[in-house]
Formats: structure tokens, sequence, C-alpha cells
């Protein structure tokens, strides 16, 4: 698909985008000529008539292009190919278990809006933009060909999709299979509930975090907060903890990870029970209950600049809890999947939060997200996870 219009950037607001970020504002645009339909490709140049890339156009969204090529070059079955190609080789070359991984993780790999995850035979695909998604058979084709699953499925019913004039969906592309599926995270099995498990069911982008509790955890009694399907507290617990407390404010998240407990024998170590992390931590802390090892890793506080406020006190809360319910020489593991929580700020709010708790803590560890979630220098966006170990006097 050849370009039908070009989007001419307004002077003075073309230097983040000829840096490499691959999203252009509504704000940022001067003037657009030529013919298009929303989710067209069209040609991105500055205010000078050079071309900068080339992308997908919708006048509804904030957003209104995403670049998806520096080149000028058709926007085909053979890009996708190409693109789809260089990612799993990616994978392949960094990642301990490419069966089970991010496989395409939008704007860092090129392909602005889509994820797939590849979940050993089964794929699961979301197209959250409508430049994407008109693109989608041609992307489950070349899955198909690519690796031949069992089963595609799409997790499509996702809100950002209705800022595109996008429907929200989800069920199978290909195949017809029971949606509670097997994977794999550092050679451990795990469920994964790709059908009505959050995002696409399962995340990946602890996976190398997650092997750093081996480093901590033998013998102790482990606080695993907001545990989603229990990825962290399974590990904690194949890691030789003594036990593992582990709550969800979700009921099916706790029924899945009660699965993976089992199917990982470690049942008899772990406890899991549906809680709100905050009342939990509350009243923990009135009882003076203590633990070797608190993880938190709660959900995003904030998706916007406008309640980052709000969201450093709800982190500020949690740590400050979590803080206290450490023993002196235990571990806190306290982590932000918030954008807008920048790294330096996350790590001041700890600090804040262990001088009010009267605690002395030393950082062990201050870690990003899994290596099958890329990350572009230029667009700050895909630097999101924040993963810090701190030791507690």
């Amino acid at each position: 698909m050849e370009a039908t219009a070009t989007v001419y950037i307004r002077k003075g607001a073309q230097h983040r985008i000829e840096s490499g970020h691959p999203w252009m504002y509504q704000s940022e645009v001067d003037r657009i000529e030529g013919d298009f339909q929303p989710g067209s490709i069209v040609d991105v140049c500055n205010h000078r008539g050079r071309f900068i890339g080339r992308g997908y156009i919708n006048p509804r969204s904030q957003i209104i292009v995403r670049i998806m090529t520096r080149e000028q070059e058709p926007i085909d079955r053979n890009f996708f190919q190409k693109r789809i190609t260089a990612a799993w080789k990616y994978r392949q070359r960094f990642v301990s278990e490419p069966e089970y991984c991010r496989l395409v993780f939008g704007e860092a790999d090129f392909l602005p809006a889509l994820i797939v995850d590849k979940f050993g035979d089964y794929i699961v695909i979301q197209t959250l933009a409508l430049g994407i998604d008109v693109h989608k058979e041609t992307i489950v084709s070349i899955l198909d060909e690519m690796f031949h699953p069992a089963g595609i499925y799409e997790r499509n019913d996702v809100p950002v999709r209705k800022l595109e004039g996008l429907d929200m969906r989800k069920g199978y592309l290909k195949g017809n299979f029971p949606t509670l599926i097997q994977v794999k995270e550092n050679d451990f099995p795990f469920y994964a509930d790709i059908e009505n498990g959050q995002k696409t069911g399962f995340f990946y982008d602890q996976r190398e975090n997650r092997q750093v509790l081996k480093q901590f955890v033998a013998g102790a009694h482990v606080l695993d907060c907001f545990c989603h399907t229990g990825s962290f507290a399974v590990h904690a617990a194949k890691y030789g903890a003594k036990s593992v407390t582990a709550l969800d404010i979700s009921d099916l998240a706790i029924e899945v990870a009660q699965k993976n407990a089992e199917l990982n024998g470690v049942s008899d170590i772990c406890s899991f029970s549906v809680g709100n992390a905050f009342d939990v931590l509350r009243a923990q802390t009135e009882e003076k209950r203590q633990y070797d090892v608190v993880i938190l890793d709660p959900p995003a506080f904030t998706k916007s600049r406008s309640s980052l406020e709000g969201a450093a006190r709800g982190y500020k809360e949690i740590n400050l809890r979590g803080l206290k319910l450490v023993r002196p020489g235990g571990f806190l593991v306290t982590c932000s999947c918030s954008f807008h929580m920048d790294r330096e700020l996350f790590r001041a709010i700890v600090v804040d939060a262990a001088k009010d708790a009267r605690r002395v803590i030393r950082e062990v560890d201050y870690r990003t997200q899994a290596k099958d979630h890329p990350i572009l220098p230029a667009a700050a966006e895909t630097h999101y996870l924040k993963y810090l170990v701190v030791e507690v006097q």
C-alpha cells in the first residue's frame, strides 16, 4: 500500500519525530495534502518538505499518525512479513524461552499498536489502533504461515480501541480450543487464561526479574501482594521459600494462581486469598506482622500525567506499609508498570516511604522489563517497568 496523502509537521514540532519517536499528535500537524481514509497509509514530512517517515493515519485519534517505517517503501504483506520475521529473530537471540514470549511489542518492534504473544502452540493478538486493525487478516495469515499454531485468539476487548473508532471484541481467529492453556516461564509451567485473564492472559515482562528472587528467598516467609495468577509466588516457592502468603483482588486470578501452585507442586507452601492489598497491608501493619520478603507488583496506578500526583500517593502508601512489614535484614521487592511514573521519581517515593517508616534501605537491584519487551530510547513510552529490590534495616 502506497501513501495516499502527505502530513506536514508544523515548524518547531518536528524534533521529537525526527529523533525517532513514532507518534505524531494532532497538535503537531501543519497541514495535510491529498486524500485519505481513516487507516490509510500517509507520508510524514517536516515543514520544509523533507520526508521523515510513513505510517497510518486516523484523524479521530489524538495520535493522528503512527510511523511504521523511515523508508519510502510499500506497506504490504511483504512489509509485515519482514517486520514479524525480524521480531522473531530478535526473540530467538535474546529470550531464553522464545516459544513463550511477547513476539511483537508494538512500537518497539516497528509495528505500532500491534501486540502478539506466543504461548507455545497458541498465539494471542491485539490490534489496538485502526491503522493496524485494517491489516489484521494479513498479519494473522503471516503468523499462521510462520508458526503453524494450533490456535490463534484475539483479545481486542480493550477500551483504548474505542478511541480509534473500533469495537471491542475477542474470540477465535484460528481453531477452537480450551482457552486455559499452559505456558512456561523460567522453565516452570503456568496456566494462562487467554479468554478472561488480564490483557492477553499472562505477563512475560517480569521473566528475568522473577529469577532475582533466587538470591534471597530461600528459607524466607514471603508476602506477595497483587499476585495476579501467582508467578512471583510460585517462583519464590520453587526457589526455596518456607511460606508464601499471596493475595489479589480478582477471584479469577486467585483461582488460576491456586492451579499454578498445584501444577508446580508448591500448594503446601503457597496460600492464596482474595483481598484488597491496601486494606490487607494496613491491617497487617497494625497487627505488627513481619515477613522476610514483601513483593509489591500492582497494576498501573496512572495512565496519564494528570493523575500522577494521586498515583504517587498510592505508591507511597503501599511502600510505606510494605516496608513496615519487612523484618530487619529482609527485602522489599517493589514495582511500577506506570510509564508516567519516572524511574527516579519512583525511587524517590520508596526512599521517602522508608524515611516515614523509620527504616534504612539499601538498593540491591533496579531493573526494567524483560528483553521480549524491547525499549526504544527515542520513545520513552516503551520504557515502562520499574523493578526495585531493597534490603531493609
